[in-house]
């Protein structure tokens, strides 16, 4: 009695009438969409997952402010900064750290990692020759 409900649960009645589906054109794509550059106070470990969902919405470039936790747990900060950071590539996006702050960003947009010289520091090495 159980596996006729089953089989008849499974098995296919419906009608191909078309009004059972939804069609989405695959080259749709959102031009109301904005990039939010958001602050994030990071307190405990926890807060983490909020910061991660909102990296994962893929619009989000994350400022993190990581002073709080800084002060109150060294090893709760460098667990917290580490699940961030493996997340952050999983997601083929950036991330640096600039003092007390870390910025995250989505795979739409990178934070270059070395250092830009000055245009003044230019014009001297060029004055050498």
């Amino acid at each position: 009695m159980v596996f006729k409900k089953i089989r008849d649960a499974l098995s296919f009645k419906g009608d191909s009438s078309g009004e059972d589906y939804l069609e989405i054109d695959v080259g749709q794509t959102k031009k109301d969409t904005k990039v939010l550059v958001r602050l994030f106070v990071m307190k405990d470990y926890e807060d983490t997952n909020f910061i991660l969902n909102s990296l994962r919405e893929g619009y989000t470039i994350a400022v993190i402010d990581i002073r709080n936790l800084k002060k109150k747990d060294p090893v709760e900060l460098r667990r917290a900064v580490t699940k961030v950071k493996k997340t952050v590539e999983a997601m083929n996006g950036s991330i640096a750290g600039f003092g007390d702050v870390i910025i995250a960003t989505p795979s739409f947009a990178a934070i270059p990692k070395e250092v830009i010289k000055k245009k003044e520091e230019k014009k001297d090495e060029l004055e050498e020759y």
